[in-house]
């Protein structure tokens, strides 16, 4: 099987390192934090450089590339942590394109792409426990639209979205809706997170909304999954860059007179580091490329990437610490807000244990990643 990048994939790759290197600065990301966790311009940048419309279609204003470039996309960015929700344009978009009418994917699509509009993802409930299939906010017919009712938690970025793409129970199943900002009925609080971002909760009390989906179980499905991926690529990027802050630190610290880098012992945590850093890499690859299969296949593929990811980044992000000691845990230090990156992209999207638990209940009579 080929491995090697495109010309056209190899440029979007150098474009987006690029603009992480020279325009995300620690200290620029450090003041975006402090100043809520978001930043339009710093969003607007990302969008220019097409980011925000890689699943979107050419029609609609966007790169209609793929996986593979979002993939590229989001390990650049994870280098940098960089803040801006470009993760939530790719998995909106996508659903959008595939799920929503005609119209509504015409109105929405490229201010996606163009970054002028920014939609995120609305599912998680306090009750859930990950499970994708429980869902308490209610849907109902009012009119000629429909109004829902219930709560959502953790929604990134959800107190400045333009939109919110919302899955609700109808009486035959789950249906997908778009409930647009300020709707009446519709009250949403912020708050920072752990790693500076920022995310809210969101109240629905007969909130106005538009019906994009009746399957709204197989479009949630398939955009958790998009996310997934995404969230693999970005946490190589954190890792590969973990790892070389540590590495960095080791030659540069000494202990007895020498680099701490010559301490066998701690030479060999170093290379249990890189080692997890290529499992996860391998694996993110592995996620990125079965995203265009049938749905089962694809949940249990997504499911054992996100296991061997969520067992690197804690294992990268905790000896990261245990090497720096200390000065890891100060806030003026960066290689602490790569291991609170790392530590809450664990936890989302499902954390190892759940993803563990799926990959265990799809065996059957062999194991492995390609069984």
């Amino acid at each position: 099987m080929d491995f090697d990048f495109s010309d056209e994939q190899e440029q979007l790759r150098d474009a987006v390192r690029k603009w992480v290197d020279k325009g995300y600065g620690f200290e620029r990301r450090r003041a975006i934090s402090r100043d809520g966790g978001f930043s339009a311009q710093a969003f607007g940048e990302l969008a220019a450089l097409g980011l925000c419309g890689l699943y979107v279609s050419e029609d609609h204003g966007g790169m209609g590339m793929g996986a593979i470039e979002a993939m590229i996309a989001m390990e650049e960015l994870g280098r940098g942590l960089v803040l801006e929700p470009v993760a939530q344009a790719l998995i909106t978009g996508a659903m959008l394109q595939a799920y929503a009418p005609a119209d509504v994917a015409a109105a929405w699509l490229p201010g996606i792409a163009d970054g002028s509009l920014r939609v995120a993802l609305a599912y998680q409930e306090r009750a859930a426990r990950y499970d994708l299939t429980r869902c308490a906010t209610q849907a109902r017919a009012q009119g000629a639209g429909w109004v829902l009712s219930g709560a959502k938690s953790i929604v990134p970025y959800g107190d400045t979205a333009d939109a919110l793409l919302v899955p609700a129970r109808l009486d035959d199943g789950i249906g997908l809706f778009l409930v647009r900002k300020g709707a009446t009925g519709m009250s949403t609080r912020g708050y920072p997170t752990l790693d500076g971002g920022r995310a809210a909760e969101l109240t629905l009390d007969g909130a106005e909304a538009t019906l994009l989906s009746r399957d709204g179980q197989q479009a949630l499905e398939h955009g958790v999954d998009i996310g997934i991926a995404c969230l693999c690529a970005e946490a190589v990027g954190v890792m590969d860059r973990t790892l070389a802050i540590t590495a960095e630190y080791m030659n540069t610290r000494k202990q007895f007179g020498v680099p701490i880098s010559s301490f066998q012992a701690l030479r060999h945590r170093a290379a249990d580091m890189k080692m997890q850093l290529e499992l996860a890499r391998s694996m993110s690859y592995y996620a990125s490329l079965k995203l265009h299969l049938p749905a089962a296949e694809r949940r249990a593929a997504i499911a054992r990437a996100k296991v061997q990811l969520g067992q690197s980044m804690r294992f990268i992000g905790q000896q990261a610490i245990q090497l720096h000691g200390g000065i890891g845990v100060t806030d003026e230090y960066v290689v602490g807000h790569y291991v609170k990156r790392l530590t809450q992209m664990e936890m989302s999207f499902g954390d190892t244990l759940h993803h563990l638990g799926t990959v265990s209940a799809t065996l059957q009579d062999t194991a492995g990643v390609f069984a």
